[in-house]
């Protein structure tokens, strides 16, 4: 099994639940981004989607809207021995909230080369600077989570 498909046969899974996500938000009317949450027995403990045009709040990005409902499931802030699984890879404000909330691992979908932070335009999780370091599995069913955005996007264009 190649590195790309045992990625997806461990993060599959959990990709397809931030998926369903990101099709609810989408449904919605706002972009299609989903993300979960999972401990380390792969158990999803948190759900987000984008949330910014339904609640009229510029933080209410999917990642965001998943770790505070992880954290308030553990019942903290540090989310220590959990993943974040999220459709899009993530811009600075979630790059930055993976790392303050202490996740050790982030899985994404697609890149994002117009915003992206985990790699795209800028590195924030990684960063040697930042005294705590994230693991990235990125291209988790990738063709998936892309598709969703590409479908909404020509969407809107076509009002």
């Amino acid at each position: 099994m190649t590195a790309s498909g045992a990625h997806e046969a461990a993060w599959g899974p959990a990709m397809r639940e931030a998926l369903a996500e990101a099709a609810r938000a989408g449904d919605r009317g706002d972009v299609p981004v989903g993300a979960v949450v999972v401990d380390s027995s792969g158990t999803v403990i948190g759900r987000g989607c984008n949330t910014r045009e339904a609640d009229g709040d510029p933080l209410a990005h999917a990642e965001v809207v998943a770790l505070r409902d992880a954290a308030a499931h553990v019942g903290s802030w540090r989310l220590d021995d959990c993943t974040l699984v999220v459709t899009l890879e993530p811009c600075a404000m979630c790059a930055g909230a993976v790392v303050q909330s202490r996740i050790p691992r982030l899985v994404f979908g697609a890149h994002d080369v117009k915003a992206g932070a985990v790699g795209s335009l800028w590195d924030v999780v990684r960063d040697p600077r930042i005294p705590h370091r994230v693991e990235v599995v990125s291209g988790v069913l990738a063709d998936q989570c892309a598709g969703l955005l590409t479908e909404f996007f020509a969407g809107r264009r076509g009002r």
